[in-house]
């Protein structure tokens, strides 16, 4: 059994380790109210371009946006992965990756080639490691997202996409759905289809000015930037929720630890005691 000296430094240790993990809990869930808000914020311009571009993808107009238009055939794949730049947030970014890889090793099995656009220092350096073909990269995106820092990256592979480099882009991010629950996702940007169109009531057109091409070339491509925007959001909101409900797991762990190796010193203190005594019972018995 360690001394009571060992026993005191390992105390002292976690109880330093727990002042820093509640720091960072009530950082994390300062953070995660303001995340929250932005992510909420961003759903109402979202909806509401999503539902122009739903009623433009059923309309008839003279010009048809390549945004718009199913590939006869899938032999390459433009995959965006978003995740957090920093750690110590439980599983978040694991569990995405994770989704990212299984799915990578489909698609190779089938033979469809893979261009990646990595969000956040974590999946850049995952993707790396197993030797992705990274296009593009994005990385110290900070506790805001912010478009302007994302607009190089993602025009990368909208044009790759307009100039057939490939055929579909696809996006993993965590979504968030509760402070105690944030799944990762897998969704189809391009073509524009299916659920990211949802489906429009009743059959709407609109008349273009100066032209059809000139609006669905510029509405479209905000359209998908704000999709991926949104997702950023998600991202970072799951992150501070995560942080913040790991940091509490980790502070309560320290406290649990503290009290076992407090009960230890405790009995190894009360033995040295009782050997003391003893000692000194024996040495007057025999005197």
């Amino acid at each position: 059994m360690a001394g009571s000296k060992e026993i005191r430094t390992k105390i002292k240790s976690v109880q330093n380790t727990r002042k820093i993990t509640k720091a960072m809990e009530m950082v994390a869930a300062s953070k995660m109210r303001r995340a929250q808000e932005r992510m909420r914020a961003t759903r109402p311009y979202t909806e509401m371009i999503r539902n122009i571009a739903a009623h433009i993808s059923k309309a008839n107009p003279e010009y048809r946006h390549p945004f718009l238009v199913e590939r006869d055939t899938v032999k390459r794949i433009g995959l965006i992965i978003i995740t957090t730049d920093k750690g110590l947030c439980g599983g978040l970014n694991t569990n995405a990756l994770r989704l990212a890889l299984n799915t990578m090793k489909e698609w190779e099995a089938a033979g469809e080639e893979i261009e990646v656009c990595a969000l956040g220092n974590k999946g850049l350096s995952f993707m790396q490691r197993i030797g992705a073909n990274v296009v593009s990269q994005v990385t110290g995106l900070g506790d805001q997202p912010h478009i302007d820092r994302l607009i190089g990256a993602l025009k990368i592979m909208l044009d790759g996409y307009i100039n057939d480099e490939f055929d579909r882009l696809m996006i993993i991010h965590n979504k968030f759905i509760t402070t105690m629950k944030q799944e990762p996702v897998l969704e189809q940007l391009l073509p524009l289809s299916g659920n990211a169109l949802a489906s429009p009531e009743g059959s709407w057109d609109y008349i273009y000015e100066p032209d059809a091409k000139t609006v669905f070339d510029q509405l479209l491509t905000r359209y998908v930037e704000s999709l991926i925007f949104q997702s950023v959001a998600e991202n970072m909101a799951s992150e501070q929720s995560a942080r913040m409900v790991a940091m509490k797991a980790a502070s309560d762990n320290a406290g649990k630890v503290i009290d076992e190796l407090t009960l230890i010193y405790n009995k190894t203190r009360q033995a040295s005691i009782t050997k003391e005594l003893s000692e000194i019972v024996g040495g007057a018995a025999a005197v």
